[in-house]
């Protein structure tokens, strides 16, 4: 099943490409596109086999979404948000993740950041806030929201926590969230991640969860980071599907002024190498980083099993597979000079795409600080990915 996942992934590619257009008008997901994706298989790719899912690794879950992103980055986008319902599932109850999930492509979306308000109340909380960067959102089948808990309206911890103000994650269904219609971003535009809110919403305490406390059998996914591993996954099938276009470009391109092909040029022949030693170099990172750790979990380790170096190198390849691909972008937007500035060129939506994509969570100097302080004893700012809570 895994290889028949990658296999649709692959021949999907050609279909987003040329529905980009369309996904990036429409702001959102267009619905046949999430059905060409549902039947990939791609939002039940992180199910294990106690679900009669796949169970992709992370490795594996990376090359379908580059395969995807190779096609159209917001439907890798879309796709990559939605395939994580397999790993929010490891941190319920089963019986209750079963019961919320009685199928395995069904779509998750929402922002895990605490920025709403849960009152604790006889059974469970009354949710309320307003959320950004809901990706996904308008096709979703369930919301997970990050909020504060409060208790009498003041805030509220439980006995023993470490923080005076304790935060848990509250899933809903999709009819209970109104959502806000304001995505309208330089790239990524067909991603829908629109903001939403929610008014007094009651939650069941069994419909919460936080990232600490797996439930069922512990695997390489039920890690406090895993829903963060294969987004980089985007960025990188961005990135190979603009080296693939300047390959074409530069073997059938003729310089009048300098009168030569471009496939003889000195200027063209070093920046395609450089361009691909550094996605090479980059791609290398995230898949390395990615192997070490699956194999210290896979045999019964934990995340504190690797070396500080190791445990750090994920979250920074991370930050660099985006940060790179972006550069990549650029380098080879100003190596097609003229040709790339027109807006029925792909090169435009591609540009857009990484720059949106490089403002992420896991790109910003936020994962930088956390690695850094991470391996010189500090406090980490975004421990999360590094997988401590």
């Amino acid at each position: 099943m895994t290889t028949e996942i990658l296999r649709r992934a692959r021949e999907l590619a050609p279909v987003l490409r040329e529905k980009a257009g369309e996904i990036e008008a429409n702001r959102t997901l267009p619905a046949d596109v999430v059905e060409l994706l549902r039947g990939t298989g791609v939002f039940g790719m992180c199910f294990g086999p106690e679900w009669g899912g796949p169970g992709l690794t992370s490795m594996e879950q990376t090359e379908v979404v580059e395969a995807l992103a190779y096609g159209d980055a917001s439907a890798a986008w879309c796709a990559v948000i939605g395939a994580n319902t397999g790993i929010y599932a490891n941190f319920l109850d089963q019986t209750v993740a079963k019961d919320v999930f009685p199928r395995l492509d069904l779509v998750v979306a929402g922002l895990l950041q605490p920025s709403g308000k849960a009152e604790r109340v006889p059974g469970g909380f009354r949710l309320s806030g307003r959320w950004s960067f809901g990706s996904g959102i308008k096709h979703a089948d369930w919301v997970t929201s990050g909020a504060f808990l409060y208790q009498d309206g003041e805030p509220w911890a439980a006995p023993g926590s470490k923080h005076r103000h304790d935060s848990r994650q509250f899933l809903v269904r999709r009819e209970q969230v109104e959502v806000i219609d304001n995505w309208n971003p330089t790239g990524l535009s067909g991603s829908g991640s629109c903001d939403y809110t929610m008014t007094d919403v009651f939650v069941p305490e069994e419909h919460t969860y936080t990232f600490a406390t797996p439930q069922g059998r512990v695997t390489p996914l039920t890690q406090p980071d895993s829903f963060t591993r294969a987004m980089c996954g985007v960025p990188l099938g961005v990135a190979r599907a603009v080296l693939d276009h300047v390959h074409e470009v530069a073997t059938t391109r003729y310089d009048r002024m300098a009168g030569q092909s471009w496939s003889e040029s000195y200027r063209v022949q070093t920046e395609v190498a450089r361009l691909e030693a550094a996605f090479n170099a980059t791609r290398e990172g995230v898949y390395g980083s990615m192997r070490r750790q699956w194999e210290v979990l896979e045999a019964g380790g934990t995340l504190d099993d690797l070396t500080p170096t190791e445990r750090a190198a994920s979250p920074l390849s991370w930050l660099h597979a985006f940060r790179s691909s972006r550069a990549i972008v650029a380098r080879s937007y100003d190596l097609l000079q003229t040709w790339s500035v027109y807006r029925t060129a792909p090169m435009d939506r591609w540009l857009r795409d990484t720059a949106v994509l490089a403002q992420h969570l896991v790109a910003q100097d936020r994962i930088l600080q956390s690695a850094g302080a991470y391996l010189i004893g500090g406090a980490p700012e975004f421990g999360i990915s590094l997988g401590l809570v």
